[in-house]
């Protein structure tokens, strides 16, 4: 154990900044070598101080999730913001506080909305359209072109807004459970997007594509047909990543500590400090492995030791007989999380850097 960790006495998420920036200039250099605008979330880590790391390399433009977010990033000194959720616009007021000093992109899918910030917007903005390109969550399916036509026909009238481009989140590739199966989705997928943009271009011939799952930004290598890539995850990765195939457990960059508590004997059982509201109830197979942290942050998975179940507060760890007789109430137990961007928004007030 470091001396670090002994100043850990609660739940913390953990990161391990060496390989969150070694994962950004990796992300950076990729896109950059083939032209292409990277734009990363910044829903991920949700921190000024790891906003940092972005700009030493080179990042200036960004992505983020409310006006909330992008008002942080604002008063930290951004000044190229997507706000990639679709707008809400009950928000307007908090956006045109700041929106008339920043390049600011918003999101949308309906043309109400697109009205009611034309007539409420105190700024010029730019407007993507979401368009669903099969993940099924949100956004103008990408088969309805004569829909999505009209509504961008008719934003062009519409002051104050600027249609920038077509944007879609290819969230269905994080249900792939290998390399092959995200590049089908992301070739389909783009294929779609791409034929719409055709269509389009008649009328609007400068039209950029924006898309930004990060199992597509991992895996594949070729991106002709992509103008930005918005990938967020990719900073810490987690379980999850690794279970697709995105990443290597040496690329996992944020881990969760918890507690020992309690241990039961009876059923080779530990108990941490450690529940839904640290570590959310995403779930693969268990809710995350445990890690060897005996030397350090460190993501070797311990075989046979896994987050069984979680309540409220509580954590219960399956053990192998080895691990139960060698691990003390009061250990910190490390756990690399199913998904980090989860786990990274509830730890926001315990987040430690590495």
């Amino acid at each position: 154990m470091t001396k670090l960790w002994d100043e850990i006495s609660k739940p913390s998420f953990v990161i391990n900044k060496k390989r969150a920036i070694a994962n950004i200039k990796l992300m950076a250099r990729k896109f950059n070598s083939q032209n292409i605008l990277f734009r990363p979330h910044f829903k991920t880590h949700q921190s000024i101080e790891v906003g940092a790391w972005f700009t030493d390399a080179g990042v200036s433009k960004i992505s983020v999730s409310s006006v909330d977010m992008a008002r942080q990033f604002f008063d930290a000194g951004w000044r190229d913001i997507s706000i990639v959720f679709s707008f809400n616009r009950r928000e307007i007021k908090a956006l045109n506080q700041f929106s008339a000093e920043a390049q600011i992109s918003i999101l949308l899918e309906d043309l109400d909305t697109a009205k009611y910030i034309s007539e409420n917007s105190t700024a010029d903005l730019n407007v993507f359209l979401k368009i669903d390109c099969g993940y099924h969550r949100s956004g103008i399916l990408i088969s309805e072109f004569e829909t999505i036509k009209n509504i961008a026909l008719k934003i062009q009238e519409l002051p104050k807004l600027k249609l920038k481009g077509l944007l879609s989140h290819f969230g269905n590739t994080y249900s792939a459970k290998n390399k092959e199966e995200v590049q089908t989705i992301f070739e389909s997928s783009l294929k779609a997007i791409n034929n719409l943009r055709d269509f389009l271009s008649p009328n609007f011939p400068d039209l950029i594509i924006s898309i930004g799952d990060t199992p597509s930004a991992s895996l594949m290598d070729n991106f002709s047909g992509v103008d930005e890539m918005r990938p967020g995850n990719f900073i810490f990765y987690d379980w999850m990543q690794y279970r697709i195939g995105s990443c290597t457990t040496d690329q996992i960059s944020a881990i969760m500590l918890c507690p020992v508590v309690a241990k039961h004997a009876d059923r080779n059982e530990l108990i941490i400090h450690g529940g839904v509201v640290h570590f959310s109830k995403e779930k693969l197979e268990h809710y995350g492995p445990i890690c060897d942290i005996s030397n350090g942050f460190g993501t070797d998975v311990i075989d046979g030791v896994y987050l069984k179940s979680l309540s409220q507060e509580h954590g219960i760890v399956h053990c192998t007989e080895e691990f139960f007789s060698r691990t003390k109430i009061g250990d910190l137990i490390g756990v690399i999380p199913v998904h980090s961007c989860l786990s990274a928004n509830l730890m926001k007030d315990n987040t430690v850097i590495y």
